[in-house]
């Protein structure tokens, strides 16, 4: 086993370390998925219940193929996920995530993906609601070799701050190598919008169900591929109603 990782590890920056220790020993090595050419995988990732919770996987997408990640990142204490995609030429890969935290959870995201042939895309999209001593992270990294000629890739991070005690960090970064590329990243925390909670209110919503209706519309749209009914879709806005008490 690898010596447990320390800040100084950008990868790590933002973890947990002491929840970290406990776990470290027992953690099994990532997930190794390989799609095969213009073949099409989905998957759904769940919050385990545990408290502490760490997901792992490496993926490889031959040519034509497709992958879609659909994660919902929730644990009471530390939850974490991590990958590491390459894509071959003319590959796909779709991942829509949430970070959905309170009390003194630390929940973070952290992602390379790697462009290594050409015509190759990625979307990543990525919500945080965090309230009371909440932290939420995302460091994504897509890195294009000079290989990955028509990449086209983009990074769509956006936290919403409950309380002031709550903390986003948000880190997209490109790497790149070739000169025939479309790469767009961006990251904006914020809180809700007094303004639409007032009208809100003045229809005749609860402090709490409004707060509740604006932020489902804030994280929403990442599970608009599966249906509201969709388990991840209810979970989520469980959640949501939890950290708007």
């Amino acid at each position: 086993m690898t010596a447990l990782p320390t800040p100084k590890n950008e990868a790590f920056r933002y973890a947990d370390h002491k929840a970290l220790a406990e776990v470290w020993n027992d953690l099994s090595a990532p997930e190794m998925l390989q799609i095969a050419a213009h073949n099409k995988v989905q998957q759904i990732w769940l919050p385990t219940g545990d408290a502490i919770d760490i997901k792992r996987a490496e993926i490889s997408v031959e040519k034509g193929g497709k992958y879609e990640l659909f994660a919902l990142n929730a644990a009471p204490r530390y939850g974490r996920i991590e990958l590491d995609i390459t894509l071959g030429e003319e590959a796909e890969f779709t991942f829509s995530a949430a970070n959905l935290g309170g009390g003194d959870a630390t929940l973070e995201i952290v992602s390379i993906v790697r462009h290594v042939a050409p015509a190759a895309t990625s979307e990543q999209t990525v919500r945080s609601v965090l309230g009371d001593k909440a932290t939420g992270s995302y460091l994504g990294q897509v890195a294009v070799s000079r290989e990955g000629q028509r990449t086209d890739s983009t990074q769509d991070i956006k936290a919403m701050l409950l309380d002031r005690g709550a903390t986003a960090n948000a880190k997209p970064e490109l790497e790149i190598y070739a000169d025939d590329v479309v790469c767009e990243h961006g990251a904006t925390v914020g809180e809700l919008d007094p303004m639409q909670l007032y009208y809100a209110a003045a229809r005749g919503l609860p402090p709490h169900d409004a707060k509740a209706l604006l932020l489902e519309g804030f994280v929403g749209g990442l599970w608009d591929a599966l249906g509201e009914d969709s388990e991840i879709a209810t979970l989520a806005r469980t959640r949501l109603r939890e950290l708007t008490r």
